[in-house]
């Protein structure tokens, strides 16, 4: 708990136990990972209360490694530095509900160098069910149907560009009767109409024949239209809490249409479009497409929905600064499988911990949490210090 380094040699050192046991426990050790997961997602989803809506929110994270035979390691894109590196990815679920949020669920991604490497995945120790290539987006889909197999209750999905500009996924979470918040890119094109999409008549014998089919209205990017917008357009709405004060931020709802080429439809969206003051007092602009109406949902509900994509970004930071889950002292898949839940196991104790003392504590935090566990193991300073230098944090950050 002392040690900024979470991995199973720094442990060991600190509470001086069995090295060898330790690491047989992490490693070797039958107990089933996926279990205890499905438990955290259990308590987690039973846990928040029932005053705002809850979002199973889709986010993916990586660490770089140093090594080549770490499971699922090789060079990719690691969103966390921004480009190709040696690394671990995996996808992430969050469970949010309000100013409440825990990771419930992971899936590590496995390149086709992986799958398509037999001795590479037994040495790793892959089960044989999991050496399947699966992209990011469709492991994206698994988390969702474990969560909706397991009987898990939510009100929506969310997740970041990558998930929404991906229109076969949406159309897939809306067959399934969920609604769906999900970012998309600034050069997204969109109809103000519903286009009809139509094979253009061949003007002349030369050439060949036309084969892409045009829109019958033209389209536009949402940046573009975004620009059009006059300062009436724009509604004024809180959405959430934050260390210094409320977020709030100045929204457009519209319904609008895309062309999805992969089945050569045209499909509404609802889009939301939020404007926000950074720190730096510059303008901030989010895009979003949803399967929801305002029949269904008022403004208020819509801006709240998008906002919560915050909360899996703070999850799984707090899980690598606070808890080490990026700290990885194992190779094989049963490793990285039992070191993930035990990672989701503290971070659902933590939640528990928020909840209870958020009439006092409002901000507490996993530092605080976990400050305060080092304090009362090892007392290095009176209980008095303790709280004065955990208030006088607070004060801080407000």
């Amino acid at each position: 708990m002392q040690s900024q380094l979470r991995n199973i040699e720094r442990i060991s050192e600190d509470l001086d136990a069995n090295y060898p046991q330790m690491q047989h426990f992490i490693t070797e050790s039958n107990w089933d990972g996926r279990s205890v997961i499905d438990q955290v997602s259990r308590e987690v989803s039973s846990i928040p209360p029932k005053r705002k809506l809850t979002g199973l929110i889709i986010d993916e994270s990586g660490w770089v490694k140093k090594v080549d035979k770490s499971v699922g390691v090789g060079w990719q894109y690691c969103c966390d530095i921004g480009k190709i590196s040696n690394s671990q990815v995996a996808v992430f679920a969050c469970l949010s509900n309000g100013d409440f949020a825990s990771i419930v669920d992971v899936r590590l991604y496995l390149s086709e160098d992986w799958s398509n490497d037999p001795d590479r995945c037994l040495e790793a120790g892959i089960p044989d069910g999991e050496r399947i290539f699966k992209t990011k987006l469709e492991l994206a889909i698994d988390i969702i149907h474990q969560q909706v197999n397991n009987g898990f209750s939510f009100d929506y999905i969310g997740g970041d560009v990558y998930y929404g500009n991906d229109a076969n996924l949406t159309k897939t979470i809306d067959q399934m009767g969920y609604i769906y918040m999900l970012d998309i890119h600034s050069d997204q094109k969109i109809f103000l109409n519903r286009a009809e999409m139509f094979l253009p008549e061949r003007k002349s014998n030369k050439g060949p024949a036309p084969k892409r089919l045009k829109a019958s209205t033209p389209d536009m990017t949402v940046s573009d239209y975004m620009e059009s917008l006059l300062p009436g357009d724009w509604e004024k709405i809180q959405v959430r809490n934050r260390a210094k004060g409320k977020l709030s931020g100045e929204y457009h709802f519209v319904r609008v249409f895309i062309w999805n080429k992969s089945i050569n439809q045209v499909e509404p969206r609802m889009l939301v479009i939020r404007k926000t003051m950074s720190a730096k007092n510059t303008v901030e602009i989010k895009y979003s497409f949803t399967n929801a109406n305002l029949e269904q949902y008022i403004h208020q509900a819509l801006a709240c929905m998008q906002a919560q994509r915050f909360f899996v970004e703070h999850c799984i930071k707090e899980s690598k600064q606070i808890l080490g889950i990026d700290q990885f002292q194992t190779r094989k898949w049963l490793a990285w499988q039992h070191q993930v839940a035990l990672n989701f196991l503290v971070s659902s104790f933590i939640l528990k911990e928020k909840l209870r003392c958020f009439d006092d504590l409002p901000l507490l935090s996993a530092r605080d949490i976990k400050e305060w566990f080092v304090f009362k193991l090892y007392k290095e300073m009176t209980e008095e210090q303790f709280f004065d230098r955990m208030y006088d944090r607070h004060l801080i950050r407000q």
